[in-house]
């Protein structure tokens, strides 16, 4: 039997990480849920873990010791333009690029901080 389970967040803005963690993953608010100082983010076909947000008053002091990573699809071959591509996108939407990571002089994935800075990775 699965277990159901939702990723729980703190966050200063709960409705604006909602929003742009919604963007990055391909999720969508949770239907009925309306809290002002929560957000509940879902996947589309409900597959996957929930995401929820919380409003917390004190700010982020520290390195996450867990995080998102965005796994990309497509081909070896175009994986690196991929990445760039859905990093780029992730820059408008309130993302910034910290650094790129290689691995054997191989392009592995791009470290990124969340609005709120938050890191993750797109790889």
């Amino acid at each position: 039997m699965m277990t159901r389970w939702t990723l729980g967040c703190d966050a200063a803005d709960p409705h604006r990480l909602a929003e742009f963690w919604a963007l990055a993953l391909g999720y969508i608010p949770e239907p009925g849920y309306h809290e002002p100082d929560g957000a509940l983010i879902v996947h589309p076909d409900g597959t996957g873990p929930a995401i929820g947000f919380l409003r917390v008053p004190e700010a982020k002091t520290a390195k996450n010791r867990m995080h998102i990573d965005i796994r990309v699809s497509g081909d070896p071959a175009g994986r690196e333009r991929v990445i760039r591509e859905k990093a780029a996108g992730l820059v408008e939407a309130g993302a910034t690029v910290v650094r790129e990571e290689s691995y054997g002089g191989q392009f592995s994935h791009i470290v990124m901080f969340d609005p709120e800075g938050n890191e993750f990775c797109v790889a």
